[in-house]
């Protein structure tokens, strides 16, 4: 029943929330989409599109505290726009356990859209993923702790808030790129510029997790125009 709840999550939250009585994701649609597109018109003029992407990448760096939406246009990944974390709890370094206030690093998946967040609207993240698994059976770690979001307003323990207008940007974007076509990203430095990892005590993995996060980042550059 536990394995059902946590892997099947996904499949049955809409149908619950719908049951509930509670806003639906089209209703979030409906209710941001015109506005969303309209705030957003400058981004998309600046880059001579007039479309949603193929596919998306959401990264947060922790240090500076900032989040990119990136999207792939005709094969070419290209910076949509830039946000701000608006709270930030934790320090440099992955999740571990369930209530250490660590925001997780690693590569992860959107499991689903919540448009009934307590923090206005939230996308949940795959944490633990296959990476964090391996590591924590490793170690001898058994509760990594679980519904790491980004989400609006400001609060937070362990997730990622960008503010309100933020998260109804991306929750507009991500709906419709669709969540199977959007991947995350979290860093705990931006690995394009910075040279030096930061240590992390009790651990002597990070160097794996590391090189893994700069690969991948180094893919995603601004060109110019």
């Amino acid at each position: 029943m536990n394995a059902l709840y946590h892997f099947g999550r996904p499949l049955w939250t809409p149908y619950y929330l719908k049951l509930a009585g509670k806003d639906s994701v089209s209703d979030i649609m409906t209710r941001y989409e015109t506005e969303v597109s309209a705030r957003m018109a400058d981004d998309l003029e600046r880059l001579n599109v007039s479309t949603y992407p193929d596919q998306l990448m959401i990264i947060a760096l922790k240090k500076p505290q900032q989040l990119e939406l990136w999207g792939e246009y005709d094969g070419i990944y290209r910076l949509i726009k830039s946000y701000e974390f608006k709270g930030f709890s934790g320090e440099l370094g992955p999740k571990l356990v369930e209530g250490d206030g660590q925001i997780p690093e690693g590569i992860y998946g959107i499991e689903y859209l919540n448009p009934n967040s307590s923090f206005h609207l939230s996308m949940k993240l795959n944490y633990p993923n296959a990476f964090d698994r391996k590591m924590a059976k490793r170690d001898g770690r058994t509760t990594l702790g679980d519904d790491i979001m980004i989400h609006g307003k400001s609060a937070t323990i362990g997730c990622i808030p960008i503010g309100d207008k933020g998260i109804e940007e991306l929750f507009v974007w991500v709906h419709r790129v669709g969540i199977s076509n959007t991947r995350s990203l979290i860093s705990p430095v931006d690995f394009r510029s910075e040279t030096v990892d930061p240590q992390i005590d009790g651990i002597d993995w990070e160097s794996q997790l590391y090189r893994q996060l700069e690969n991948e980042l180094k893919k995603f550059v601004v060109t110019p125009e």
